[in-house]
């Protein structure tokens, strides 16, 4: 078993959108650890931010994100919530990023791990460490098993297996987390638009009579890479996620448990259960 890091008095979290930043801000405060949302501009949620000491930042802003982190206290930082990757002409430029401006520009040059990996390095080289979700909230993570009254059968746990070796055929091609498989038949693989791009891409498959399946068969299948660094961009399920399945017409989701971020678990499990779904969480 890996031994738990040592977490600093001070956690800061680099916040993008969705409530995720704000789940990991309200365990930390319970463990008695202080976190600064560190928002990123056009991304975070003003109104929630509010309701923590925090920073606001541009992205890209290099330069003035680690003064304000050394200013705060903070050591351990962690990435979460989502964001649009930039354009290298989007990024707000400090002295800071000037000079990162070499690393920066190799770490756009790949996919969405060689970014995350890129930048994580930046801030490593001015003092900071990057720790991840399970480090500092292990609670928001999926457990194995099932969490729903329903349980994949036979049909459902057969496109699971389907899904799982595609995905770790894809790994080495850095692209989605995800896939749609129905009956055995690969119908969908996530791509730029994420997950509930797929499901909304599925969704209008059916629409179009292009599946032919009944509703209620098929599962999405969500797991990291194989070579994934575990500190950034797992994937990640929530409320909005069921509404998918649903339109989707889809029996439920299996996700890689410990790997796995479930945002509001309680309201997701709920809409699940209503909906007739299962979510369940597979063994590493």
């Amino acid at each position: 078993m890996t031994t738990p890091l040592a977490i600093s008095s001070t956690v800061g979290i680099i916040a993008g959108s969705g409530v995720l930043p704000f789940s990991v801000a309200e365990l930390l405060r319970a463990r008695g650890i202080a976190p600064f949302l560190f928002a990123v501009r056009g991304f975070c949620d003003p109104v929630r931010v509010a309701q923590f000491p925090h920073h606001w930042v541009a992205l890209g802003q290099v330069g003035r994100l680690t003064r304000l982190m050394r200013s705060e206290g903070c050591r351990d930082i962690v990435f979460i919530g989502g964001a649009v990757r930039p354009a290298l002409s989007d990024i707000r430029l400090d002295w800071g990023t000037v000079r990162a401006l070499p690393a920066i520009a190799a770490a756009l040059r790949g996919g969405d791990d060689h970014l995350l990996l890129g930048v994580s390095r930046i801030f490593e080289r001015h003092g900071f460490r990057v720790v991840g979700i399970q480090d500092v909230a292990p609670e928001l993570l999926m457990p194995e098993g099932s969490i729903t009254r329903l349980t994949p059968d036979a049909d459902a746990l057969a496109d699971i297996a389907r899904g799982r070796d595609l995905m770790r055929a894809l790994s080495p091609f850095d692209v989605g987390q995800a896939v749609v498989v129905i009956d055995g038949h690969v119908v969908a693989v996530e791509d730029i638009e994420g997950t509930d791009g797929l499901l909304a891409r599925v969704a209008r498959l059916r629409q179009e009579k292009r599946i032919r399946a009944k509703p209620g068969r098929g599962v999405l299948v969500k797991m990291p890479k194989t070579t994934q660094d575990l500190r950034f961009d797992l994937p990640t399920l929530g409320p909005k996620t069921i509404e998918g399945l649903v339109a989707a017409g889809l029996a439920g989701i299996a996700i890689v448990a410990g790997h796995t971020l479930v945002a509001e678990a309680d309201v997701m499990t709920a809409k699940a259960n209503q909906a007739g779904l299962f979510v369940t969480g597979l063994p590493q």
